[in-house]
């Protein structure tokens, strides 16, 4: 048995230093196909949220109450987010067994046909209830394929980059999801220009909502194109030759099993503070704060943008603290100073827009910037073998709990006033993602070269 250090006091000036910190083209091309990719997974998750929102009397009942179309609001979003952890273990599981690329590719061609399909469907007044039903399957089955395709993409970017900048290049990929939110956010206004929505007959109602999903359509056919004459296999999963029985593995293992159980916790609070964001702070824009939904969705593209520089931050500063430290500390300013600042903005909003924009853009930042670490340190939780499986499912199945907000706002809403509910769920968020960091180890040493039986509570020792 031998003793590998991973640990960072390598001679600057040697070979392997300087290996460490070379990036070369494939890995590159990697990183960027793991970026687009997510891109257009993020793309076609908030398609519901951003550009149905403003037509979606569309799919409902003019009669249906309010209480019914919250739920069913909400359904259409949550079914997306309710078939990935499917798709992951499925495409976790394949793309341990066969490889990262061919699961990516099989699984984006399905978004996109489901995008097809999506912009296709006709309304309550030609199939009634059945239209959201059938809406709300197609996302569900949607979901199933984005699961297994950030399955396969991130874990096979990951293992092409070198440990030291592994943080700055991870968070490059997470920026797929503000990039993501504030084009379709641009499209959609855009569209609402083109084609107004006032009323079940008007323009955007009756096609322009299409517009958006036809997009993200042929955005993945070009990406398929792309990725299967650019992107090459990961080395490190070529080498291991690939593993006969992965979720075997994964819950076999007592080691992998207490990982995935903390990345369980981790990501249940990064999902839940999300979701106080991206699904809940529209609507409270609107109704507690009196912008109009033009104001909400220059607002969000202006805040997302400003978001995305967080995420930057966030992978530089953990490549330097360590990714424990930076997530205990970033899940506690989340559940405090940005439950306060939440606060602030839904009961004492500033007098102008622009102060507004300032406070929203300081908020989102302190909730949601942790984010830029996701891949990272999910990816560098799991061994080689069990990678796929393991972030696919550590990063999706925590997704359900969270995902039934709107019914934990309406039990709240008999304690306090329904604008309120949001702020002791992103408290609960906030608190999952300090603990769920305290309950794991530092990870930023971990060397995917030799990691086959590491253990990152040696701090950075690989037994080979």
């Amino acid at each position: 048995m031998v003793n590998v250090q991973n640990d960072l006091k390598d001679d600057p000036v040697s070979s392997g230093a300087r290996a460490d910190e070379q990036l070369d083209p494939k890995a590159k091309k990697a990183a960027h196909g793991a970026f687009s990719g997510f891109f257009i997974d993020m793309y076609d998750i908030y398609l519901p949220v951003v550009a149905l929102g403003p037509a979606m009397v569309y799919f409902l009942s003019p009669t249906m109450p309010a209480s019914q179309v919250v739920i069913v609001t909400s359904l259409i979003f949550v079914s997306t987010l309710l078939g990935r952890p499917l798709g992951a273990l499925i495409g976790g599981r394949f793309a341990d067994q066969i490889g990262r690329k061919k699961v990516n590719l099989i699984a984006v061609s399905g978004y996109g046909l489901m995008s097809f399909a999506m912009a296709a469907m006709p309304g309550y007044e030609t199939w009634g209830i059945a239209a959201v039903i059938v809406f709300i399957v197609l996302r569900l089955v949607d979901g199933v394929f984005v699961g297994g395709s950030y399955s396969a993409a991130s874990p096979l970017a990951m293992e092409r980059l070198p440990r030291k900048k592994r943080g700055v290049w991870g968070a490059y990929i997470m920026l797929g999801f503000p990039a993501a939110f504030v084009a379709i956010s641009a499209l959609t206004l855009i569209m609402l220009q083109i084609a107004p929505a006032d009323g079940l007959g008007s323009p955007y109602v009756q096609w322009g909502w299409r517009v958006p999903f036809i997009i993200g359509g042929l955005m993945a056919i070009a990406y398929v194109w792309w990725y299967a004459v650019s992107v090459e296999e990961s080395e490190v999963f070529k080498k291991t030759g690939g593993t006969k029985s992965p979720l075997k593995t994964l819950f076999g293992s007592k080691r992998s099993l207490k990982a995935f159980a903390q990345v369980f916790v981790l990501m249940s609070g990064f999902w839940m503070s999300l979701n106080t964001v991206t699904a809940m702070l529209p609507g409270a824009l609107q109704n507690s704060v009196g912008l109009t939904s033009t104001e909400v969705t220059i607002l969000l593209c202006i805040t997302f943008l400003f978001l995305g520089v967080g995420y930057m931050v966030a992978g530089k500063i953990s490549q330097h603290v360590g990714r424990r430290p930076f997530l205990i500390f970033s899940g506690l300013g989340a559940a405090i100073p940005g439950t306060a600042l939440y606060y602030w903005l839904l009961t004492s909003p500033p007098s102008t827009f622009l102060g507004t924009v300032l406070l929203a853009g300081v908020m989102i930042w302190v909730i949601v910037w942790f984010w830029g670490l996701a891949t990272t340190y999910i990816n560098e939780r799991f061994q080689t073998g069990v990678r796929a499986s393991g972030f696919g499912l550590g990063y999706s199945l925590a997704v359900i709990p969270p995902s039934f907000y709107a019914f934990y706002q309406v039990g709240l809403e008999n304690f306090m006033p329904l604008e309120l509910t949001v702020l002791p769920l992103l408290v609960i968020g906030g608190l999952l993602v300090a603990l769920g960091a305290f309950l794991g180890p530092e990870t930023k040493n971990v060397d995917f070269a030799t990691d086959m039986d590491f253990d990152p509570e040696t701090e950075g020792t690989a037994v080979v």
